[in-house]
């Protein structure tokens, strides 16, 4: 028997249960959620390796390589106070880098794309600072070098903690 109400025959509806009607006000899109918690202790953890990093650049540059860089050559692998200071300066990079990324994904669009550049940005300046400096081609070169690892550990680890910290809808 064909329904009255279908020009198409039977209708689809079990029982003859009407179908649930639908809201026309689509939901407005959800903005995404940040689990602030779980990206400051990924900020701490790339400090820690932001830190490490520094100390093995500056082994390998020094220590495998024979480079003068950050201390004096008679300072050996390990170098004096200013490999402290180097791997101090790399975990407040990564801090400081963790407050931004809390604040572009607190209030800009896209903003893993605006954290990408500035971390390139920051990282290349610090790259070429070397060779702003009177010393030798290999110390510029060891020294951008350590930079660069640094730039990099930091930019990854963090884009990558931001990807797990931010619930899209």
């Amino acid at each position: 028997m064909e329904s009255p109400n279908s020009p198409y025959g039977r209708s689809s509806t079990p029982y003859g249960v009407p179908p649930p009607a639908s809201d026309p006000t689509p939901l407005p899109p959800q903005s995404p959620r940040l689990d602030a918690g779980r990206l400051w202790a990924g900020g701490v953890m790339t400090a820690v390796v932001a830190a490490l990093t520094a100390v093995v650049a500056l082994m390998l540059v020094r220590g495998v390589l024979g480079i003068a860089v950050f201390a004096p050559e008679g300072d050996g692998a390990m170098g004096n106070a200013t490999t402290g200071a180097l791997a101090g300066g790399a975990a407040f990079a990564a801090l400081v880098a963790t407050a931004l990324l809390h604040l572009l994904v607190a209030g800009t669009p896209r903003p893993e794309r605006f954290f990408a550049w500035i971390v390139a940005l920051a990282t290349a300046v610090m790259v070429l600072l070397p060779f702003t400096a009177a010393a030798s081609l290999p110390a510029k070169i060891g020294t951008a070098a350590v930079y660069l690892a640094i730039g990099v550990a930091i930019g990854s680890l963090l884009s990558s903690v931001a990807r797990s910290a931010v619930r899209r809808g």
